[in-house]
């Protein structure tokens, strides 16, 4: 495991940092179950994470193996089962919600695909569950490219790839490796140093002002993103404990592009402040106005080209402006705090940075997670219709982990539309109702800025 992915794997020792992605893809009829099966098949033998289980080491600074699952069991993964009735929507989200709380077994490959019939509309739902130590966002995407086709009819994928050639490793080969990957990722990260502090020594010599500024200005960097935080700023959604609620919210994409050219700003502007001032509104209905809030965002790491199924992000958290009743001037503050956030210092240390981490007490990283007030992710998803297996896909939800803030808001586009999941600690939330109520609030207000109208 490379430090970042590693870092999503052992903040579970701490299980209200569990880091399990959920997603649930809503399609107007049931998949062809046999298509389906050899599309997964597929992409078990192409994506090595898919039959790959973790091995930890007794080895110190050294991250856990990922060996291939001799045993593997496709249809343990992939499984099939009639919802509940009256078979709505809300009876799949619970199927979701269960899903997102239950853990995985450490000993299998860490993913699990249900697809879910009987719905009374007669359409279908694909539940997606991965662990988020296998693949971010965007990565997510390009596996899901894997299973996906761009017509009904399914296209003819070839040939079937052959079986990930891997045999289990002995104890031994495993100390072996261990101490060659702590001794090859210690060296590297000593010439690393030395290779950085050869030009910091010359910076130094020609302006030791600037130079003594660039520190400063990365050990902030590195602080912003890895230091304590001793209690959340928000003084309403403070407690945190192991019970989810699911939520879905949807906006056209076009009504956010929209709002945010009004600023000269992003669909993320505009999709941050409306999470900003529903928040607000929360905030005040319980009598508890707050000026700001922690969130921590992922920022996409790959560069052009880059077709790497798993994790190239890095967390970084923000402190953006809340309590501006202007939902305009809300994303205008917040675009120049995100602004800032592209050019910062420890985005290039974000593995240096994981694997630090990784090596402290579950307290310390539970410190850093728990005084998070709420995450919130963009992926980009098709703005095409796809199918999968036969079925048109009408809507697509991901619900990415809260790790110990109150709430994470994941939205995806699809075709012309932000899907929007919502998954809520309901013990910082109790009243996750007012909650989601107030996000869609804030959500109409900033899209309502693209046509110069203000909701009533």
């Amino acid at each position: 495991m490379r430090s970042t992915d590693a870092f999503t794997w052992h903040m579970e020792r701490d299980p209200s940092l569990r880091s399990t992605v959920v997603a649930l893809v809503w399609l107007d009829r049931a998949p062809d179950w046999a298509v389906l099966r050899d599309r997964i098949d597929r992409m078990s033998r192409v994506v090595p994470g898919m039959r790959q289980i973790v091995v930890e080491t007794a080895v110190p600074l050294s991250t856990p193996r990922l060996v291939v699952d001799q045993h593997f069991d496709l249809d343990w993964h992939l499984r099939r089962v009639e919802v509940a009735p009256p078979g709505d929507r809300d009876a799949v989200l619970e199927l979701a919600r269960r899903a997102a709380m239950d853990a995985f077994d450490k000993d299998r490959p860490l993913w699990e695909f249900t697809v879910v019939e009987g719905m009374g509309d007669g359409g279908a739902a694909f539940l997606i569950k991965i662990h988020h130590s296998l693949s971010d966002g965007v990565g997510g995407m390009r596996l899901l490219t894997v299973m996906f086709d761009l017509q009904r009819d399914p296209s003819d994928p070839g040939e079937m790839p052959a079986l990930p050639d891997g045999r289990p490793p002995g104890r031994g080969a495993l100390a072996t490796d261990a101490v060659r990957s702590m001794l090859s990722g210690t060296g590297g990260l000593v010439r690393r140093g030395v290779g950085q502090a050869l030009p910091a020594l010359w910076s130094t010599v020609r302006d030791p002002i600037g130079a003594a500024r660039g520190s400063v200005a990365m050990t902030r960097s590195v602080y912003r993103t890895a230091g304590p935080m001793l209690e959340t700023r928000s003084p309403v959604m403070r407690e945190r404990a192991m019970t989810r609620r699911l939520a879905m919210l949807e906006v056209p994409l076009d009504d956010l592009r929209s709002a945010a050219a009004t600023v000269g700003g992003t669909v993320n502007d505009a999709y941050l402040a409306a999470l900003a001032g529903g928040l607000r509104e929360y905030h005040h209905r319980h009598g508890a106005p707050v000026e700001n809030l922690r969130v921590t965002m992922p920022i996409n790491l790959r560069a052009e080209g880059d077709d790497d199924w798993g994790n190239r992000i890095t967390l970084q958290r923000l402190t953006i402006p809340v309590d501006e009743a202007d939902p305009a001037e809300r994303m205008r503050g917040i675009r120049a705090v995100t602004q800032a956030v592209r050019d910062d210092p420890a985005l290039g240390a974000t593995d240096l940075i994981a694997g630090a981490l990784n090596l402290l007490p579950p307290a310390y990283v539970g410190g850093v997670l728990k005084h998070i007030d709420f995450l919130a992710s963009n992926v980009p998803g098709s703005p095409i219709p796809i199918y999968l297996a036969g079925g048109e896909v009408t809507g697509f939800f991901a619900f990415g982990p809260t790790i110990g803030s109150a709430m994470n808001a994941t939205l995806m586009s699809y075709r012309r539309r932000c899907d929007i999941g919502v998954n809520v600690d309901t013990a910082a939330v109790p009243d996750s109702d007012v909650l989601l109520s107030c996000l869609q609030e804030g959500l109409d207000r900033v899209c309502a800025l693209g046509d110069g109208t203000e909701p009533d």
